[in-house]
């Protein structure tokens, strides 16, 4: 993720860094930001329990999940079933820019 953010940086995106979501969450309390994206291997609560912070603290804020290539084609659908829009790492800024155009 942190190749990614430096990426963002790089075609002048901004980009606010998380080690944990806890943190992240922290983060979007105090600042505005246009696109979540979030390494699912941080997530520990339900998809629909990340949906409804992620709504509490940045609402209407698209949430990008990055997972790897290997999850289950159930652990996605059920990602994608909470709202997010998931993609296989490693996330480029390419798909960073597409979300973003949604």
């Amino acid at each position: 993720m942190h190749a990614l953010g430096l990426g963002c940086l790089e075609r002048g995106i901004g980009v606010r860094m998380a080690e944990n979501v806890c943190e992240g969450v922290r983060a979007l309390v105090d600042e505005s930001v246009t696109l979540i994206v979030v390494d699912a291997g941080l997530l520990r609560l339900t998809p629909w329990e990340h949906a409804a912070v992620f709504e509490r603290v940045a609402p209407g804020v698209p949430v990008t999940v990055a997972v790897a290539s290997d999850v289950p084609l159930e652990s996605r659908v059920a990602l994608e079933l909470a709202g997010f829009r998931v993609l296989a790492r490693p996330v480029t800024v390419a798909d960073v820019e597409k979300v973003e155009a949604r």
